[in-house]
């Protein structure tokens, strides 16, 4: 019984010496984290930056797109006019009532299209350049902590909700402990093939009037085409500007002026 004695507070010791495992998040707080993204990123006023978009393809040269995104969160509105290269020119995306549509000059016609729609054939998707709504889109699960480089990440597996349009119906997230910032995110198919790997290495943030605080946006963005290897995109945001737009801007007569 004396041994026993002395060996209590030695076992003690051993036991809050061992590493603390966090306990896993539940629904609620990774509820809460996603609502906490999407208001970061989301702006009471309107929106104007200069998307700069770098594409490679394997066994071709790099081609460098320029585009000027428009959004107006408070409606839900979202254009991009492409400014380069000469060929592309004119051409524009418009989101209207949850619908996405696509207008060439060269035939002046709209387009319906899709939320898996790529950008001017690009790795990117509407939504890398537009709000997030991942607590209202999607529903999480909780996979464990992880580490990405120096940041300790919480890791999210999120699944879309029944009914909801969206890029990649299977999304999985890492999510920096420290900022609260996505650092990576890998998204699937139904069937569960990876489609696209993405990193987010910069954030910046800047004060909106309209909003009262500061609104959150990735300074670059970096997508990996996992079915077409060696395909990549890599985007820049540049030049945002959160003053009011002029209220016409969210138009296809708008639109259709800029890309005579």
């Amino acid at each position: 019984m004396r041994h026993l004695k002395k060996l209590i507070p030695l076992l003690l010791m051993a036991l809050f010496a061992l590493p603390q495992t966090a306990l896993a998040l539940d629904e609620a707080e990774m509820v809460k984290m996603l609502e906490t993204i999407d208001d970061r990123r989301r702006n009471s006023g309107d929106w104007k930056s200069l998307a700069i978009l770098r594409q490679k393809e394997k066994g071709k040269e790099e081609v460098l797109y320029e585009m000027v995104i428009y959004r107006r969160d408070a409606d839900d509105k979202f254009m991009a006019l492409f400014l380069a290269p000469k060929t592309d020119a004119g051409k524009g995306y418009l989101r209207l009532d949850k619908n996405l549509w696509f207008y060439a000059p060269s035939t002046g016609k709209w387009e319906r299209r899709t939320e898996r729609e790529r950008i001017a054939g690009t790795d990117s998707r509407r939504s890398d350049f537009d709000q997030t709504k991942l607590a209202e889109e999607f529903t999480p699960s909780y996979v464990g902590e992880g580490k990405l480089g120096k940041f300790k990440t919480h890791k999210l597996k999120l699944a879309a909700k029944e009914g909801v349009d969206v890029a990649f119906p299977v999304v999985e997230l890492e999510i920096d402990q420290a900022s609260g910032n996505i650092l990576k995110t890998q998204e699937f198919a139904l069937s569960g093939r990876l489609m696209r790997t993405s990193y987010y290495p910069k954030w910046k943030k800047l004060f909106s009037e309209s909003k009262g605080k500061d609104v959150w946006y990735p300074k670059e963005m970096r997508f990996y085409d996992e079915l077409e290897k060696g395909n990549s995109t890599v985007i820049s945001l540049k030049k945002v500007d959160l003053r009011s737009l002029d209220k016409n801007i969210f138009t296809k007569a708008w639109l259709e002026t800029k890309s005579r």
